[in-house]
């Protein structure tokens, strides 16, 4: 937005996504080798986004080859705090789609996926913690 780029959701959502996919592939790259690394909305996400717009098989081609840990935390829709917003301009409904379509994606890829529960930050990360120490 600050450059004033098309290259936004709600203008080319597949530019949009490949663009989203190149930050992913840089932010692995550089992500430290020790210790837990979390990556909010990273690659997956993208190719499954961009493959839902365009039909390229983004999802098999990238995600084989770029892994992640095999646990995954997902936040689900929370209809009581979605907000549209200047960022976020794409609605309840719209996240709810695309929350389904992760649900499948990320399993078809061999991860696990643990569901955050609505309860508040503290609550949740001590959740994501407490998995973490079993892992």
């Amino acid at each position: 937005m600050a450059a004033d780029g098309a290259a936004l959701p709600w203008i080319d959502p597949a530019a949009f996504a490949r663009r989203a996919i190149a930050m992913a592939l840089a932010d692995r790259e550089d992500a430290p080798s020790q210790g837990w690394v979390f990556f909010d909305r990273g690659l997956i996400d993208a190719a499954v986004a961009l493959e839902h717009l365009t039909g390229e098989p983004a999802v098999e081609t990238l995600c084989g080859l770029h892994r992640y840990h095999r646990q995954v935390f997902m936040a689900p829709p929370w209809p009581e705090i979605h907000v549209v917003d200047r960022e976020r301009r794409h609605g309840l409904d719209e996240a709810v789609a695309e929350y389904e379509r992760l649900q499948v994606a990320y399993p078809a890829l061999g991860y696990n996926i643990l569901v955050l529960p609505k309860t508040s930050v503290a609550d949740r990360a001590n959740f994501v913690l407490d998995a973490l120490n079993t892992l």
